[in-house]
């Protein structure tokens, strides 16, 4: 399983809008893929988000992510998140080992 974590921040006043935005683009993923994501927000930085996405494969991801990309409503739906941002957004690729390892 093909894993992306993002990590950024925005004000927390922005809370609402950027948890709008993450329903309307989950919805337009799952139309062109099978993907799980988990929101997190920090509890020590009021400011810190934390995104999980599970999908398929990463074969999956690369082969459909140009083609979510072209579309229009993810194009605004991320030129909205962009503006919440307060810094830049880091991004890292993982590859999931093992699940549910505590019920083992």
């Amino acid at each position: 399983m093909f894993v992306k974590i993002y990590q950024y921040h925005i004000r927390p006043e922005n809370e609402p809008e950027l948890l709008d935005i993450q329903k309307k683009a989950a919805k337009i993923y799952r139309n062109y893929m099978d993907v799980q994501t988990s929101i997190l927000k920090s509890k020590e930085e009021k400011s810190k988000w934390t995104e999980i996405s599970y999908f398929k494969s990463e074969e999956d991801y690369h082969n459909m992510i140009p083609l979510i990309n072209k579309n229009p409503e993810i194009q605004e739906l991320f030129k909205r998140f962009e503006s919440l941002l307060i810094s830049g957004m880091k991004e890292e690729d993982y590859e999931r080992i093992g699940e549910n390892l505590a019920s083992q």
